[in-house]
């Protein structure tokens, strides 16, 4: 599986998961810095910056923002 650019550390390290309980909600994971994050795949929209439809709402502990995986931006909510 492809890394990733991590939305926190902004290393190639960010690799996805399927939940078994909620095929829906990914998973998300950085193994260089440990931050985690969850996808809801029905949440997803076309990036104002790359113009490709790879922008995903990501949620952690803290916050819930977009993230686009083509281009590595992110914007809050």
């Amino acid at each position: 599986m492809a890394t990733q650019i991590c939305p926190k550390c902004q290393e190639d390290g960010f690799s996805w998961s399927i939940d078994d309980e909620d095929s829906l909600l990914t998973r998300w994971g950085c193994h260089k810095c440990y931050y985690q994050a969850f996808e809801n795949e029905s949440d997803q929209r076309i990036s104002s910056e790359c113009k490709k439809e790879t922008e995903s709402k990501l949620k952690d502990d803290n916050k819930n923002y977009w993230w686009c995986s083509s281009c590595g931006n992110t914007k809050n909510n």
